[in-house]
């Protein structure tokens, strides 16, 4: 409960004028928070206090768990007030500062996770980590109370220490980002990983390890490739077994599309239920490359309901993208997804309600559990654990006359959910994140010449750019109007990946210029010329400790991974060697902490693959209102070729000013023509499609 100034008004502290979501809902905690700003750190300084830094997101359950235990308590937030100066930070607005932090948490505790806990100095160099804590100690851990009396004590009388403490862990971070440059990668770490992914391989339910299962789309992406490469089955076998289990499991929202963000179990049945915009993206792009490399209708399906729930509930009426939505409505996690037996049977009828609890494994009990205490709750999460071909054939029914009495069902169930209370949505837009969506909705709008994808994508890179740019610079984050926060690398990165799957889709050139051009502001402002490898953070803001240079995929490829595979494409697309060296360096840069552990970089090794190759640029040359022309491109916008880059010639002026030798390649035979250039060797032209797969395949 907030409490009351004086004069009888609710107390607010000191994010009340910020944007985030995340900052507002703790505005009006007893907890004098500020926001990440030189105020807190000055004031800091001048009262003598350690600052307490608490990093979380805004649709974070256990940061809404910590929140109401215990920042809401006026009695803690007393407490807070007289011990710290306290700074909150939305990890999704600074992922800079959150990285920082959360690798100084991992090396403290050997852990991390949200919310993040950070007690530093007032000149930020941190001493202490953690994660969630309850308000008291007792069995869930030490409690937030002993924790600051704790702190409050040895700040008092053993202060050096601290102090010294937090010098030796800044020096140890600073080492991190600093390691010599190795070799180019080659064939045999590809083979490496793929072993070690075939070994932690869950062969009974799909997805990697043994207990929660993340979907993991890098991972996913990779086995594509290799399959593809190598011809090896099991690589595709892992990849579908994966796509299969999330699309039936609990992990998938059944009634109004989308995924959670991961699963409980081993299973995929139980999710924690929060959607985040960048796992509907990456998946998206996974089940449409699985879709182009089986032919297997449900993955199509899968692709374009994720798309469907985006552009009905995620998408601004000014063209980007919202970030996420919450896994608690009315403070109860899951309780807008969750359906009791009852509730299914009054919506659909005894008949078809039994039927719906069959195939969805809905039962009176409930197969829902509450997360802390484990007990039923006579609620159901929706999982389908059998294909509609198996149900049909047990039921006695085809399998697209079940589909669509479910779809009717599903119908119903959607419309009632529509009266519920929804979830919390976080709106801010993010670039990165919208740079991801840009590149899902182009590669699914060339895959299943959907029109009205590519229409999306474009419309949400002209809200970057008319949006997101302050004097020619990007920004990171919209919201309301207003755009902060510098670009960081993933930014530039997965925007650079959207214009180039933009390009692919609408041979436009201004995308490939656009490419370009973000690749040359990256260059200049985040590389390491020295070293190699992109920075986090640009040249031109102020740095917080370190500045961080990372290549492991989380739950986000990273940008440099990202970045690597950009400058192959690029290099292909336009023959600029600058592209290739580039990303030569960086393979260098990174190559002996990847060799460490391989499977923590899978979509850095995905673009060490498109380099190691075969890869080949194909120039088509044809007058695009011929039907020759249009076949051809079709064929190969429909073809799973993960090896292979595009350019349309049209004899299009501005193309040639940004491929070289452009102009050379022209119709032959007055003809739709082929030129394929890779693995050293430029072949002759060809005018038939057949010719032109034989060479590429």
């Amino acid at each position: 409960m907030s409490p009351k100034t004086s004069s009888g008004e609710r107390f607010q502290n000191h994010l009340k004028n910020e944007k985030s979501p995340y900052l507002l809902q703790h505005a009006d905690n007893p907890v004098d928070w500020y926001p990440w700003s030189d105020e807190a750190f000055e004031k800091a300084k001048k009262e003598n206090k350690p600052i307490f830094l608490s990093i979380g997101y805004s649709t974070c359950h256990w940061c809404h768990v910590m929140a109401r235990e215990s920042f809401q308590d006026p009695e803690i937030g007393q407490l807070m007030n007289q011990v710290f100066v306290s700074v909150k930070v939305d990890r999704e607005e600074r992922p800079d500062i959150d990285s920082v932090y959360m690798t100084a948490c991992q090396m403290i505790t050997g852990t991390g996770g949200w919310p993040l806990t950070i007690i530093m100095t007032p000149d930020l160099k941190p001493f202490f980590a953690g994660t969630y804590f309850p308000k008291e100690s007792g069995g869930r851990g030490a409690g937030l109370r002993d924790l600051i009396l704790n702190v409050n004590d040895l700040w008092n009388n053993s202060k050096n220490e601290l102090l010294k403490s937090a010098e030796d862990l800044t020096s140890s971070l600073q080492q991190l980002s600093k390691f010599k440059s190795g070799h180019e990668l080659d064939e045999n770490i590809l083979e490496e990983v793929y072993k070690s992914l075939s070994q932690n391989f869950d062969d009974e339910f799909g997805g990697f390890g043994d207990y929660q299962k993340f979907p993991t789309p890098h991972h996913l992406l990779f086995l594509l490739r290799h399959w593809k490469s190598k011809d090896d089955v099991n690589a595709l076998t892992m990849v579908e077994k994966t796509l299969d289990a999330m699309v039936q499991g609990g992990i998938y929202d059944h009634v109004g599309f989308g995924f959670h963000r991961y699963s409980v179990d081993r299973q995929w049945i139980l999710p924690h239920f929060e959607k985040m915009l960048y796992d509907q993206a990456l998946l998206v792009i996974v089940y449409t490359e699985a879709y182009q490399a089986t032919g297997k209708k449900r993955y199509m399906e899968a692709a374009e309901e994720v798309l469907e729930y985006l552009l009905r509930d995620m998408r601004s009426f000014e063209g980007g993208f919202y970030s996420a939505e919450d896994a608690d409505s009315e403070g109860e996690e899951g309780k807008f997804y969750l359906w009791t037996a009852d509730e299914i049977e009054k919506l659909l009828g005894k008949e078809d309600g039994e039927l719906f609890s069959l195939i969805y494994n809905v039962s009176v009990d409930g197969n829902f559990k509450e997360e802390s205490t484990g007990h039923q709750t006579g609620k159901n999460v929706l999982y389908q654990s059998k294909s509609w071909e198996k149900l049909s054939l047990e039921l006695g029914k085809t399998p697209e006359e079940l589909w669509w009495k479910m779809e009717s069902a599903r119908e119903k169930l959607f419309n009632a959910r529509q009266e519920r209370i929804r979830p919390h949505k976080d709106d801010k837009i993010l670039t990165d994140w919208n740079g991801l969506i840009i590149a899902a909705l182009a590669i699914a709008g060339r895959v299943y010449k959907r029109k009205d994808y590519v229409l999306a994508a474009r419309e949400t890179l002209n809200f970057i750019l008319n949006n997101l740019k302050i004097n020619d610079q990007l920004m990171h984050r919209w919201r309301e109007g207003e755009a902060a926060v510098n670009a960081n690398l993933d930014d530039y990165a997965y925007l650079i990946c959207g214009l180039v799957e933009l390009y692919q889709t609408t041979f436009l050139p201004e995308y490939l210029q656009m490419a370009q051009e973000y690749t040359k502001k990256l260059n200049d402002h985040f590389w390491d010329q020295e070293q190699g490898a992109y920075y986090f953070t640009a040249d031109f803001i102020p740095q917080i400790l370190i500045r961080q240079k990372e290549a492991y995929d989380t739950a986000l490829p990273s940008g440099n991974s990202v970045q690597m595979l950009n400058l192959e494409r690029l290099y292909l697309l336009t023959g600029n060697d600058e592209y290739r060296n580039t990303s030569i360096a960086m393979e260098k840069y990174f190559s002996a902490i990847i060799k460490r552990s391989p499977t923590a970089f899978t979509m850095f090794l995905s673009a060490i693959a498109f380099k190691i190759g075969p890869s080949f640029n194909i120039v088509v040359a044809g007058d695009k209102n011929k039907d020759d022309t249009s076949l051809m491109l079709k064929t190969l916008q429909e073809q799973y070729l993960p090896n292979c880059v595009i350019v349309f010639n049209s004899g299009d002026n501005h193309l040639n000013e940004l491929i070289e030798n452009m102009g050379d390649k022209n119709m032959v035979n007055d003809q739709v023509t082929a030129y394929v250039c890779g693995d050293g060797t430029c072949y002759p032209p060809v005018n038939s499609l057949e010719e032109l797969l034989n060479i590429i395949k």
